[in-house]
């Protein structure tokens, strides 16, 4: 159920109940408008969620509970005047016991097998546990291969916004984009389908804000959660309004081998560099390895000698040259008498 429905389930319930209790059809009106007049100051917050109904009536029995202890204090007040106060506080316990739940996680509370968890390090879950993700991240896929390793903790959180850009991207008449969303489904799918990983669809909406980069930073702002991303202008956003980002493409970066001057590393030469003689390589993690004089060994797997490491904003280059050893008495020859620029 929707905040919607928690919304009209108040009203209804607040003109019936005026209904039953005075048996009065001007006291359901009274009880409807008071209601809605309620919803209506209360409509800006636009917070909702699926799983936040037990918390919701557990602050309406709050509230209701808290008018009933307080209303014989009150005899000398109007009838309908208590009818104002007792819908009042229980409207303001059942949202606040809404938005406490968007807050604090309340229905992380229980264990899978419905029993209240007693330890006091999961009896409340941070909300700094939450990490958001962004479109980019889930089409890229390799959050899936990070959460496999258990390097990422906390519950996953997929606002429903996101969805919809992942939806749209997967019904792009381009098939390039078309692909790359349904991949993103696919990469959703297998996170849901694994058991040591929580996924949560979020249904907060943000429908002030138009752009969706935007609406990640409101919601991580409000939820003291993390957004993980490899989109870089998204990263410098967030962290310029004090949002914590967590970016794919500079953990890649970081776990990258490195490399010091002289160390020798082997690697299959794949192609031609940009400069003369060139060859090209690559790592397992994917970074370039560029071998001087390694153009004639295009298809061969070599040993070659580290020269200099350079890393740059879309990851690290490492130049080398050909170990003397890695080539026989006639290779060395042809390359001493090798053309540059052949």
């Amino acid at each position: 159920m929707k905040v919607w429905g928690i919304r009209l389930f108040f009203i209804i319930t607040s003109s019936a109940s005026c209904y039953i209790v005075y048996r009065s059809p001007i006291a359901a009106g009274v009880g409807f408008i008071v209601a809605l007049l309620l919803v209506g100051t209360e409509i800006c917050l636009r917070t909702p969620s699926v799983r936040s109904i037990i918390a919701s009536l557990i602050g309406l029995a709050v509230g209701l509970l808290v008018s009933l202890i307080i209303l014989p204090l009150l005899s000398q007040l109007d009838s309908n005047l208590k009818i104002v106060i007792v819908l009042s506080l229980g409207y303001v316990g059942m949202m606040a016991g809404f938005h406490l739940s968007m807050t604090f996680g309340l229905s992380r509370l229980s264990g899978s097998d419905g029993s209240v968890r007693s330890d006091e390090s999961s009896s409340v879950q941070a909300a700094s546990n939450f990490k958001i993700l962004d479109t980019s991240v889930i089409i890229d896929g390799r959050i899936l291969e990070i959460c496999q390793t258990r390097f990422v903790e906390g519950t996953l959180v997929i606002p429903r916004f996101v969805l919809n850009e992942l939806q749209h991207i997967a019904d792009s008449t381009e098939p390039l984009r078309r692909n790359k969303g349904r991949r993103g489904f696919d990469i959703l799918r297998a996170l849901q389908n694994n058991p040591t990983i929580d996924v949560d669809i979020s249904e907060e909406e943000v429908p002030h804000l138009p752009e969706v980069d935007a609406k990640l930073v409101h919601l991580a702002q409000k939820c003291e959660a993390t957004i993980i991303t490899n989109d870089l202008n998204l990263n410098k956003v967030a962290e310029l309004q004090s949002v914590k980002v967590l970016n794919i493409n500079e953990l890649s970066n970081a776990v990258r081998p490195v490399v010091i001057a002289g160390e020798v590393i082997q690697v299959l030469l794949l192609k031609e560099g940009k400069e003369p003689n060139q060859g090209v390589g690559y790592l397992d993690d994917g970074t370039m390895v560029i071998v001087e004089d390694g153009k004639p060994y295009i298809g061969r797997t070599l040993n070659v000698e580290v020269t200099q490491m350079l890393r740059t904003s879309a990851g690290q280059m490492i130049f080398t040259r050909i170990k003397e050893n890695e080539m026989d008495t006639d290779e060395r020859q042809g390359m001493r008498s090798y053309p540059r620029g052949w």
